[in-house]
């Protein structure tokens, strides 16, 4: 199984994409591996004492490409009639609601937010990449095979 290292090439990250984490679907696995990049650089900063500076660019980037993101891929379930739609959907708006605390609590001037942020969404991204976007790409698949969706994906 190989790697590609997104980010820093100094191996500065504390995501690393491997290719287990495709879904076979390319849009959706370049969103997958831009929200790592997104996740390295916040951690970057926070390696590098930048962290108050840096977690409110990449807090505004994160957020705007967690909302692109997750639309282009509920408007794929949702084309593919995806019978796991709501559950997916719980999960992502978990993920979006973690999100605006953390803002909230870095707004308030909480200290170690950046830093326990960085790691809730390394460890949310890839549980979620690597269980639940899984699961609808085997539904994908297995629909594909019985002559199902050709002409959607």
């Amino acid at each position: 199984m190989s790697s590609n290292y997104i980010g820093d090439p100094d191996n500065e990250q504390i995501v690393i994409w491997s290719d287990m984490y495709n879904t076979g679907i390319t849009q959706i696995d370049e969103q997958h591996k831009e929200l790592v990049t997104l996740i390295n650089v916040l951690f970057q900063a926070c390696l590098h004492g930048k962290a108050d500076a840096a977690f409110k660019e990449a807090m505004g980037k994160m957020v705007e490409y967690v909302n692109f993101h997750f639309s282009q891929e509920l408007m794929l379930l949702e084309r593919i009639s995806y019978p796991m739609y709501s559950e997916h959907k719980q999960q992502h708006d978990v993920l979006v609601l973690e999100i605006l605390d953390a803002v909230k609590e870095f707004k308030e001037g909480k200290k170690y937010t950046p830093n326990n942020f960085v790691r809730t969404l390394k460890e949310w991204v890839l549980s979620h990449i690597a269980i639940a976007d899984q699961i609808y790409a085997t539904f994908i698949i297995e629909q594909k095979k019985k002559g199902f969706l050709a002409d959607l994906i």
